[in-house]
């Protein structure tokens, strides 16, 4: 059972897992809010961020306050190991994302074009899933969704490692040098994910970037 916020357009792990102050939340409010939050997000979506009171526009960092993505390794979903640094030399869509959360249902779609019309360019997404059930949930769904980019389960340990990722979901924008460019906690619009994977393939500045050899 879980609770996505109208007015923040994120779903909270805690809430998830029904740590909600101690409150119990009837489900049909649930579904309210859900379907409330779903439609007012999708009326928004082409200018606006479905987080009132923050910035909606594409907000890259300077290359020299960029801060190096922590790696790890987890497993696909044919058991192969995934490592984040594998990855360097390509611009990296890494998102926290589950299968319960309403946002992110949102989201994939958006995804998945962005892995078909920017792969060829060396960008990758790569989905880290914090389903409790891991792929006992994980695997059905993105069969059924036919995601074509790469997911892995996620732990609490690499969960810390960006900060204990609580809110979903959570999208970290990494440069082709393997560093945090952006960070969107909660729904933002996809013409700003697209601005900034296009602002990181083209070099920060115009100058077209190859990946490094083996990419």
């Amino acid at each position: 059972v879980w609770v996505t916020s109208v007015e923040h357009k994120w779903v909270t792990i805690g809430e998830r897992r029904g740590k909600i102050e101690g409150e119990e939340i009837e489900p049909m409010n649930r579904l309210q809010q859900f379907g409330a939050a779903t439609l007012l997000c999708i009326s928004v979506l082409s200018s606006t961020s479905c987080m009132p009171g923050q910035s909606v526009k594409a907000a890259v960092k300077d290359a020299k306050t960029r801060k190096s993505a922590p790696d790890f390794s987890l497993k696909d979903v044919n058991g192969k190991p995934v490592k984040l640094s594998d990855y360097k030399g390509k611009v990296v869509l890494l998102n926290f994302w589950a299968t319960w959360c309403g946002p992110c249902k949102i989201e994939i779609p958006w995804f998945k074009e962005f892995e078909t019309t920017y792969k060829n360019q060396g960008f990758a997404v790569l989905g880290v899933a914090m389903d409790d059930d891991g792929w006992e949930a994980v695997k059905p769904y993105i069969t059924e969704k036919q995601v074509n980019y790469r997911v892995v389960v996620g732990t609490e340990q690499v969960s810390a490692l960006y900060g204990d990722v609580e809110s979903l979901p959570t999208t970290f924008v990494i440069d082709r040098e393997g560093r945090i460019a952006s960070t969107h906690i909660g729904l933002i619009s996809k013409s700003d994910y697209a601005n900034e994977i296009k602002q990181l393939l083209t070099g920060d500045g115009g100058i077209v970037v190859k990946p490094a050899a083996g990419y």
